[in-house]
């Protein structure tokens, strides 16, 4: 009885203290949230239209709906219940009576309050990214179609009827870029069609030929305009021949009624995207890289002259890159985000020219609207510790009751999660470094904790201090860890310059940052320098797999190893799709400049593998084929190292799927437990 008593004694005691220090945040809680999305603000300014997804375990997947709110406030109401599953992509119609979407893979309007639906499309390869006429009787979409049926959707059915009904199976091409991200793009083409916004209406197929256009899947959005009298169309191609080695894609204008397209960035073989129109039709506002071959090279804004032809960078000086961009209500200003030292703030700029203005600066902005007579902006923008929700803010950075912007939407409750620390160091050749530390929300700074260092992918990308799914630091911290993301050479957010030192070196400064970082970081007490742990994916599966084989700094020792689609051999790399890539990362091929591949590639360094490592992978990753890591498994195995390999048969590059993602979170808390806890 007395023991009972004392046990009893114990849970309620366990229950208060719990309780005081609130429930542990786990994977459950990142699944079950809400995911705003795609903000879209009517023609008047006053509403917003935007996406929720919400998860479907069963259906192992999050479907999302639409939601339109008033931007002055009231309730937001759902507006999308289709027995589709799904609904996205909401566009409002210029004269504000219709709301454009994509519902069951096809083009639908409604009225804002969800009412009146009308199926525009019913093409058997489907519809998606509508983009309205100034006057709201057309829309442009895409479609992936077999290219020599000129735009017949009978040829077309017939063509994916006898594959289907087709025993062989086989993938049959004599070109390259065959297969892209998750999906095999050997016969068939992604081109833009326009149609009447009108019931079952005849779509008409605005570019042809054996070619993308858009290419790379649409990779910035829609990627195709109408000019505002409605009479010519922009859209993107790649003119040259091989694309898989080439990033050369072009601005076309071609007339809406038809005939034939002109190419008007000719001149620049980098890449060219994002075509909008100025109000007035003066010009066209696009983004460029000037470098061909490096999808990581410095965006520039630019300014497109349709009456003389001439293309002006207008962000001449500005170091770093443009993402996103919206003209302002009256056409005279350019709205714009950049990653900048982890935060994606928001700049302005005059569409006559000038010099960038940084508006707000504690934001991670994306989905950038007009609102309230061009007064305001609308835009989603997260944290480390919350989930992204639409906000309103000025436009010109004045507050609204001394905060930054006001709320639109709430659809997440606070889960009272610790905001990201952001520390910087000392790193290769003296460059200041800077990173993120996340702590657990009931952290006792009078405890050790293990480290576990996550490395992002790329390398020219950057952890920014924004939500994210896929690797959420949140996760593992409530897990009982410290979190370090290191932002080394190569992470973009710092000058060109801190991008470009990682071609062609993909071990070296960016390995050296890492380790200084680390150093750094277990100089707290909080942090036990025993107790370290690294994982990443892609890019940061390649500095773990090159970390395994030169796991020797003497100021600490990783004691375990994630690694998830890691670039394990650099030769068998070029079975990726996009063959620009390794051409300009290590300068050349494997034939052609064996030294680079030899001295940086981590399966020429398995002998020193020595590190406990989960191995995890999707089946039709493209981008880091498989096989990697079947290779960095296979070596572990044959060399007696402890070692586990994971491999989602239904996943890409990335692990999506809700049910695989928890297992994954799962299993990585399991291996980290087991070799730091």
């Amino acid at each position: 009885m007395k023991r009972l008593s004392f046990l009893l004694l114990l849970t309620v005691l366990s229950a208060i203290y719990v309780s005081a220090q609130g429930p542990v945040w786990t994977v459950d809680d990142l699944l079950h949230g809400k995911r705003v999305s795609d903000p879209q603000v009517s023609p008047d300014g006053q509403w917003v239209a935007y996406t929720v997804g919400d998860l479907n375990w069963d259906g192992n997947r999050y479907v999302n709906q639409v939601y339109v709110a008033r931007i002055g406030g009231g309730t937001p109401q759902q507006v999308t219940k289709t027995d589709k599953g799904a609904a996205s992509q909401p566009r409002w119609s210029p004269d504000g009576k219709r709301i454009a979407y994509v519902t069951g893979g096809q083009l639908w309007t409604m009225k804002p309050d969800g009412s009146d639906t009308v199926q525009i499309t019913t093409l058997s390869s489907g519809a998606g990214q509508p983009v309205w006429s100034p006057d709201s009787h057309w829309l442009l979409f895409s479609s992936d179609v077999y290219p020599e049926c000129s735009g017949d959707d009978a040829c077309n059915k017939r063509k994916d009827d006898a594959a289907d009904a087709n025993k062989m199976k086989a993938h049959t091409t004599d070109r390259l870029l065959f297969r892209h991200w998750t999906g095999w793009t050997d016969v068939k083409r992604t081109h833009v069609f326009v149609v009447a916004a009108e019931k079952n209406s005849r779509a008409r197929e605005v570019t042809t030929g054996d070619w993308d256009a858009p290419p790379y899947g649409a990779a910035s959005g829609s990627d195709y305009a109408f000019s505002p009298d409605g009479r010519e169309i922009a859209y993107l191609r790649n003119p040259d021949k091989v694309e898989a080695i080439s990033t050369n894609s072009d601005i076309y204008v071609v007339p809406t009624a038809g005939g034939e397209a002109r190419n008007i960035t000719v001149s620049n073989k980098g890449y060219e995207f994002s075509p909008v129109y100025t109000p007035d039709g003066k010009y066209i506002i696009y983004r460029s890289q000037a470098t061909p071959a490096f999808e990581a090279d410095r965006t520039r804004l630019m300014r497109y002259d349709r009456a003389t032809g001439a293309s002006t960078e207008l962000t001449t000086g500005f170091d770093l890159q443009v993402d996103e961009f919206i003209l302002s209500q009256d056409g005279s200003k350019i709205f714009f985000t950049a990653g900048d030292r982890g935060h994606i703030p928001i700049f302005s700029i005059p569409v006559a020219g000038g010099k960038p203005n940084k508006i707000w600066n504690t934001v991670s902005a994306s989905g950038l609207n007009n609102a309230l007579n061009g007064s305001k902006l609308v835009f989603v923008t997260s944290s480390i510790a919350e989930p992204g929700e639409i906000v309103l803010a000025s436009n010109d950075g004045t507050q609204t009751g001394g905060r930054p912007y006001i709320n639109v939407t709430t659809a997440n409750q606070p889960a009272g999660l610790a905001p990201a620390e952001e520390l910087t160091w000392t790193g290769a050749m003296k460059a200041q470094v800077h990173g993120f530390i996340i702590k657990p929300k009931n952290f006792d700074p009078n405890k050790k904790y293990p480290l576990l260092v996550i490395i992002h992918g790329g390398p020219q990308s950057a952890f920014y201090d924004s939500w994210g799914y896929r690797w959420n630091p949140q996760v593992f911290a409530n897990q009982g860890y410290v979190v370090f993301m290191p932002n080394p050479r190569g992470s973009v957010g710092y000058g060109q310059k801190f991008v470009n030192d990682v071609s062609a070196d993909w071990g070296g400064k960016a390995a050296t940052d890492i380790r200084n970082g680390v150093a750094e970081v277990i100089k707290r007490s909080y942090v036990d320098k025993n107790r370290i742990g690294a994982a990443g994916a892609s890019y940061g599966g390649y500095m773990v797999d090159w970390m395994m084989g030169h796991n020797t700094d003497p100021r600490f020792h990783f004691k375990v190893f994630l690694s998830h689609a890691g670039v394990y051999n650099l030769e068998s790399m070029i079975a990726t799709e996009e063959q620009w890539f390794n051409n300009w990362e290590f300068k050349g091929q494997p034939w052609t400049n064996p030294v680079m591949f030899n001295t940086w590639s981590p399966h020429k360094f398995a002998k020193n593998f020595n590190t406990p490592t989960l191995v995890t992978c999707g089946e039709i990753d493209y981008r880091v084929p498989y096989t990697q890591s079947l290779e960095l498994y296979t070596t572990l195995q044959l060399k007696g190292i402890e070692s586990k390999l994971i491999v989602f048969p239904d996943e890409g590059h990335w692990i999506l799927k809700p049910q695989n993602s928890k297992y994954w979170y799962s299993q990585a808390i399991d291996w980290f437990d087991k070799h730091l806890k």
